[in-house]
């Protein structure tokens, strides 16, 4: 019987075969989807429903941390502004000066904070200081001992939220970090919540909840206008829709939460619809069948004009195969080999262009630097005459730095040229940094002569100080430790500093994060297309102790 129905089907004219084709390939899903069309249509609008939730809790989220970054900000002009510093650590000597202190310092400075944002109700200032209290911008310190937040303020100078008991404010305390002045200041900045949390009340018309949780569980805020004030911990999956997302600035979750019987409601009518949808697409099946029928003979059509287009030199062009028969192929073909004859055409004219682009950039390595090395000598030069032993010797190490870093063009250089430009690059940094760290050489002499890629350790070194040593508070002395030595299967250089460290997942994101500058990913990448996949860096971080990095290298370049 198969048998027969095949040769029947072998033996009908090629339009037929197209019309009953057509007809089988488009009926059998339009009849199953008017079978399954009211559980699948249920299961969409769950779908989609979920997608509103994730997407509109991206934006809630997104706006929620804009917020906090804002008062965060405010809290940054007030903690680090040297002149409120000054002011609560200065000896007063009379009552008026105190007064003009507050006119002039920090009652303007506050009111410009309020005034910009909004949903800022308050900032106080409580010290032990010898100034007296002053509305309620300033008070005594003994004031807050007893507050939850106390203690944890005068462990840490980081600024951090936490919400007040009636559940109406949301605190943003932070301590004015002084070294050398014995006096505690905690800065308190209430923010009205309800003002905060606007946009969450009104994210969809209804049915809906919304919580926000912090890092410990506990909740922040809550609104959902639901007949009953469920609980997140209480929400059932089967029962509600819910998507949650944490908060990367503060590590908060926020919970959007509506229930399913409110979403499914609209399916009844939906797949009324989809009915509809599935008759009109029967009747259009069969008429697409008959019209598919006549103009089958539209590919070798396209296929000729094609050729025409080739012809006269035209081979941007796309000509699709409308089937997988022997005109499909013949299309899919003859498609292949313009595809090839303009890559090949591309390919050549982009070797022209960049092949100019590199002349222009030979020309222009071979007339910069020395404009730059004569500028940087005749500046060594007036120093000099003029008794300006540190301008000579910034002018003397930038000549060295940027020599070494050019290196003529070359990309490859040796360890020793490559040390040069990172001890001029250091050196420059000890003096703009007024020698405020030390660095520590330790070298095996028997690698200098190696090659190397440019411009490979000194990325490392600004990482270093700019990342690590800029952003130190322990007390001693910043160090900065550069050693190389030999492995049985390269060399290894380590790059050491006790600066401020970094986190396990700082490290891990560091070779894969883009930076905007010539980063410590561009480096690892150099490294592992000069020497292989086994070759590159390695990170290891203690947070607020130091980082140390791995930079290993083969001993030949790979070919």
């Amino acid at each position: 019987m198969i048998c027969r129905l095949k040769q029947y089907f072998l033996d009908l004219k090629f339009r037929n075969k197209i019309i009953g084709t057509s007809l089988i390939i488009g009926l059998i899903p339009i009849v199953l989807l008017g079978f399954f069309s009211y559980s699948r249509v249920s299961s969409l609008l769950v779908e989609r429903e979920e997608t509103a939730l994730r997407e509109t809790l991206h934006r809630e989220v997104m706006q929620l941390e804009h917020k906090l970054d804002s008062y965060l900000s405010a809290m940054n002009l007030v903690a680090w502004n040297e002149n409120i510093r000054l002011a609560l650590a200065k000896d007063y000597q009379s009552n008026y000066e105190m007064y003009l202190t507050y006119r002039d310092t920090i009652d303007p400075m506050f009111l410009a904070i309020r005034s910009f944002n909004q949903d800022i109700t308050g900032i106080t200032i409580y010290t032990d200081a010898h100034i007296y209290p002053h509305d309620n911008t300033l008070r005594a310190l003994q004031e807050v001992q007893d507050e939850p937040w106390y203690q944890q303020a005068c462990r840490t100078t980081a600024p951090f939220f936490c919400l007040s008991e009636d559940g109406a404010s949301l605190n943003l305390i932070c301590q004015m970090y002084y070294q050398y002045v014995p006096y505690t200041n905690i800065i308190r900045m209430s923010i009205d919540l309800r003002s905060a949390m606007m946009t969450a009340d009104s994210l969809f018309e209804n049915s809906y909840g919304f919580v926000l949780l912090d890092d410990s569980g506990k909740k922040i805020y809550q609104y959902t206008d639901l007949t009953e004030n469920i609980l997140p911990s209480s929400l059932n999956r089967k029962q509600f829709i819910t998507e949650e997302k944490i908060m990367e600035s503060s590590g908060w979750t926020a919970l959007l939460y509506r229930p399913v019987s409110a979403v499914s409601a609209a399916a009844i009518h939906i797949t009324y619809i989809a009915l509809c949808m599935v008759l009109v697409c029967i009747v259009l099946i069969i008429f697409v069948s008959f019209w598919l029928s006549r103009v089958i003979v539209a590919p070798i059509e396209r296929l000729s004009a094609g050729m025409e287009q080739v012809e006269q030199g035209n081979y941007d062009l796309a000509v699709f195969p409308s089937s997988t028969d022997e005109v499909g192929q013949l299309v899919a073909s003859f498609q292949k080999m313009v595809h090839t004859l303009n890559n090949l055409v591309n390919e050549v004219l982009l070797a022209q262009i960049r092949q100019q682009k590199y002349k222009i950039e030979l020309l222009q390595s071979q007339i910069n630097p020395h404009f730059l090395y004569n500028s940087l000598s005749l500046i060594n030069s007036k120093a000099i005459v003029s008794g300006q032993s540190e301008i000579s010797q910034m002018a003397r190490l930038l000549s060295t730095f940027y020599r070494t870093m050019l290196n003529r063009g070359q990309p490859l250089t040796t360890i020793s040229s490559e040390l040069e430009n990172t001890r001029s690059y250091i050196a420059i940094q000890q003096m703009m940094h007024s020698h405020s760290f030390d660095v520590v050489y330790d070298i095996d002499e028997t690698v200098l002569t190696s090659p190397i890629p440019n411009l490979l350790l000194q990325p490392l070194a600004e990482n270093a100080i700019l990342h690590g040593l800029d952003h130190r508070e322990l007390p001693g002395r910043a160090i900065l430790s550069i050693s190389c030595y030999q492995e049985e299967d390269g060399i290894v250089f380590k790059i050491m500093d006790n600066g401020c460290g970094m986190s396990d997942e700082e490290c891990l994101q560091i070779l894969t994060k883009d930076s905007g500058g010539y980063g410590v990913k561009n480096v690892h990448q150099r490294i592992q297309l000069y020497y292989g996949n086994k070759y590159g860096l390695v990170f290891h971080s203690t947070k607020g102790m130091g980082t140390y990095v791995i930079l290993r290298i083969g001993r030949k370049l790979q070919e």
